[in-house]
C-alpha cells in the first residue's frame, strides 16, 4: 500500500520520513518529493508498505501528528494521473 504524506516540513529527509513510517511495519520504501532545481523537500512524500494494514496503521496514526511545527496530512495515495501526449 502507497500513503502520501503531506505538510511535510521543507527540511525533511527520506531517512526521517522512513523512520516515521517504521514505527507502523517495515516500509518498503519512503521518498520525500524534492524540488529539480534546489533540491529542497517540496513539503510531501510517499511510502509504501508491503501490506495494506501496516500501510493503514500509518495513515491512523500519522494523520494529524505534529512534525517540526507541521501538521501531518496522511491518507493512501491516489494514482498517478496520466496526461496523454502520445501522437
Amino acid at each position: 500500500m502507497k500513503v502520501y504524506v503531506g505538510n511535510l516540513s521543507p527540511s525533511t529527509t527520506d531517512d526521517q520520513l522512513r523512520k516515521l513510517a517504521a514505527t507502523f511495519g517495515a516500509p518498503q520504501s519512503a521518498e520525500v518529493v524534492r524540488d529539480k532545481m534546489t533540491g529542497q523537500g517540496r513539503g510531501f512524500g510517499f511510502i509504501e508498505f508491503a501490506n495494506d494494514a501496516e500501510g493503514r496503521a500509518a495513515v491512523a496514526g500519522l494523520d494529524g501528528k505534529e512534525v517540526d511545527g507541521n501538521k501531518l496530512k496522511v491518507n493512501e495515495a491516489r494514482p498517478k494521473k496520466s496526461f496523454g501526449g502520445g501522437r
